[in-house]
């Protein structure tokens, strides 16, 4: 497959993808290698954001995904999630906390550190598939245990869990406070349901019928 075929195919298959796709996923799909579709991935990406185009191409979770740009983000907020979902409640963000520093973690564990029964939590966190049971422990009682999923670092564009900021230690001066509005912006993050803020754009000949 030439170059410019290589670039029409990784667009198409970018628009209909529901979660980050990996560069050899796609390298395989247009029998290709690796490398030419990692390279045209950068190109893609340095092109959309040299054009200020409406959305973006971001490399997250293990893959590469096509998001509305962030400067639209309120508006494609607007239309998508306006009275779909309610808001992470204080007590989920802080279950979600313990869990992804924690991981794997029993609601047990969790409650244990909260102080509270986690049972709700956990649960909601399950439904919105910001955390998922992965087995049980082998222990008594064989326990569940949990963890984040793909959908938490892809919702705040993390690549692993190693860029999630690092936990004080006992005796170091307590982290810096985020910028203004970095705490909203973080929970409207995890509040989009699938990711929020993905377009598809519509086939050819798609419209009113």
């Amino acid at each position: 497959m030439s170059g410019p075929g290589v670039r029409k195919a990784v667009e198409a298959v970018l628009l209909v993808v529901d979660e980050p796709v990996a560069a050899r996923t796609l390298a395989g799909v247009l029998e290709v290698p690796a490398r030419q579709v990692t390279a045209t991935l950068s190109d893609l990406r340095a092109e959309y954001a040299a054009d200020d185009r409406g959305f973006v191409l971001r490399e997250v979770a293990g893959g590469w995904r096509l998001y509305t740009h962030p400067d639209a983000a309120a508006l494609v907020e607007r239309f998508v999630t306006h009275g779909r979902r309610g808001r992470l409640s204080q007590a989920a963000l802080e279950t979600l906390a313990i869990i992804a520093y924690k991981q794997p973690v029993t609601r047990g564990e969790v409650a244990e550190i909260r102080g509270v029964d986690a049972d709700a939590a956990v649960r909601s966190l399950v439904a919105r598939g910001l955390v998922a049971e992965i087995g049980r422990r082998a222990a008594p009682g064989q326990p569940l245990e949990y963890a984040t999923t793909p959908a938490f670092l892809e919702r705040l564009g993390l690549r692993g869990l190693d860029e999630l900021p690092p936990l004080p230690r006992a005796g170091d001066p307590p982290p810096p406070e985020p910028p203004p509005g970095g705490y909203r912006q973080a929970r409207r993050d995890l509040d989009r349901p699938g990711g929020g803020d993905v377009v598809v754009l519509p086939e050819a000949g798609d419209g009113p019928r």
